[in-house]
């Protein structure tokens, strides 16, 4: 079955697209897609990873046409970082 598996950084995106046997899960792809070894410091233990939007846990089996995503963790809380002041659009 074709899948995919993507993931970001700030200056970086990685999208593979490849086969996998039926039956294999999400850690299945993330390890032989070949991501771990360009972004060594993926903690899959540490981060989140989803299908499509959707949080799964590793073990989730796959579906043909299934999109893998690694998560990064938030660096700053939302709720805490004080908002930018908007730009006036007044022309005085």
């Amino acid at each position: 079955m074709r899948v995919a598996v993507a993931y970001a950084e700030p200056t970086r995106q990685v999208w593979l697209r490849f086969e996998l046997p039926e039956g294999s899960t999400v850690e299945n792809a993330i390890a032989l897609s070949g991501i771990l070894r360009e972004f060594p410091l993926l903690d899959l233990d540490a981060m989140k990873v989803g299908i499509h939007g959707r949080l799964v846990k590793l073990d989730t089996e796959l579906k043909p046409g299934d999109r893998v995503e690694i998560y990064r963790g938030i660096i700053a809380d939302p709720a805490t970082v004080r908002r930018r002041p908007m730009a006036d659009d007044d022309d005085d």
